[in-house]
């Protein structure tokens, strides 16, 4: 079959309806989150970067997904050296040290990682046709396609990425038959391995801002000055918006600078504010609709890896809109994590349209031989 007749006859319509809405609606809001454009011109560098993702996802979509997974581990080995060139090359913001500068543009490793490890986990599963549920053994191989990017993400540091990626693992190995007593295993091993994150590898800052958490549920008031600001500040955006909101480019919070990183990791509450609940909910219903679409894509793949690649995208996906709705309504510590085609980021957004190709790529072959 023809990439013409590929295209024409099963392109994946309501993913792509879907996906362009969020990623319009993303414009739209950091158009309003950078004062209606006049004190930043971000809003026209993510339309720049969001011509660029539908440009990537065309050319994933053009390529038979199979090829990815006859390159997969070469596809990993490149992630991994980007990852490591982060320490040589890197340029250090916030104590972090993340992007590679790029002449103009600052690239972040970490954001293609997720896809890489996607990749290299379908591959891997893909060959691995072991029946009857998976054990701790089998999980070795898999679980070390993970450590490595894991490891060297946290020496960034970059928790809120590397959380990602173990939620992703998680996402796939429990979705490819993990056996029930290997999964009780793998939760004890995170409750266990929860002090030592807490001692060794969160920064004071991080520890403020879950122990400002804690104190909200327990009734207590956290210090609005300082790690309870974010997520105080978020609460009054959404609140305040109402049934209907106040209307584009309306929103006090945002107007005002109330709300902290409104275009990075608080464009939702912007959203919230200036659309009000209804508003709110058309944008968590085409969220939960991708997700929901990604699970059917995996079942009617005509192979394991491109089940697994939906599987795969589809965890990306989800895990990130939870965490950062979850953070922004104070249902979850704040952790530093963008939401998926609305928040402003070039490696962000590259990374999720690729991914979204790899999606739709998996769909339209789904029939061809």
């Amino acid at each position: 079959m023809t990439i013409g007749r590929t295209i024409r006859d099963e392109f994946d319509w309501p993913l792509f309806i879907s996906v362009s809405t969020i990623a319009l609606f993303g414009v739209l809001n950091l158009y309003s989150a950078t004062d209606g454009g006049t004190t930043s011109d971000a809003y026209v560098q993510q339309l720049y970067w969001l011509l660029l993702g539908f440009g990537v996802a065309g050319l994933t979509v053009a390529v038979d997904y199979r090829h990815f997974e006859r390159y997969g581990w070469l596809i990993y080995g490149a992630c991994i050296l980007a990852l490591i060139l982060v320490f040589v090359l890197g340029r250090s913001v916030r104590g972090s040290t993340r992007w590679i500068a790029l002449g103009g543009f600052s690239l972040q490793p970490s954001e293609l990682m997720k896809i890489g490890l996607i990749i290299a986990l379908a591959k891997y599963l893909h060959h691995d046709t072991k029946m009857g549920g998976r054990t701790l053994a089998d999980l070795i191989i898999p679980g070390l396609i993970l450590a490595l990017p894991m490891g060297l993400v946290l020496l960034q540091p970059d928790l809120g990425t590397a959380m990602m990626l173990a939620f992703i693992f998680a996402s796939i190995m429990l979705l490819t038959e993990l056996k029930l007593r290997s999964l009780v295993t793998l939760i004890v091993t995170f409750i266990v391995a929860a002090p030592i994150t807490w001692f060794y590898l969160l920064k004071d800052y991080q520890k403020e801002r879950i122990t400002a958490f804690w104190h909200r549920l327990g009734g207590q008031q956290a210090d609005l000055l300082d790690s309870g600001w974010h997520a105080h500040q978020s609460l009054v955006a959404i609140g305040s918006g109402g049934l209907s909101g106040k209307g584009f480019t309306q929103g006090t919070q945002t107007r005002f600078r109330f709300l902290p990183d409104q275009h990075t990791d608080f464009p939702f509450p912007v959203w919230a504010e200036e659309h009000g609940f209804l508003g709110a909910l058309l944008l968590i219903g085409l969220y939960v609709f991708v997700v929901l679409w990604s699970l059917r894509i995996a079942s009617q793949a005509k192979d394991r890896f491109g089940a697994v690649v939906a599987v795969g995208v589809g965890a990306m996906l989800f895990w990130q809109t939870v965490i950062n709705l979850g953070m922004v309504s104070g249902l979850l510590p704040v952790v530093g994590m963008t939401l998926p085609l609305f928040s402003y980021g070039g490696s962000s957004l590259l990374s999720t349209m690729l991914g979204l190709g790899l999606l739709m790529n998996v769909s339209m072959r789904r029939f061809s031989h």
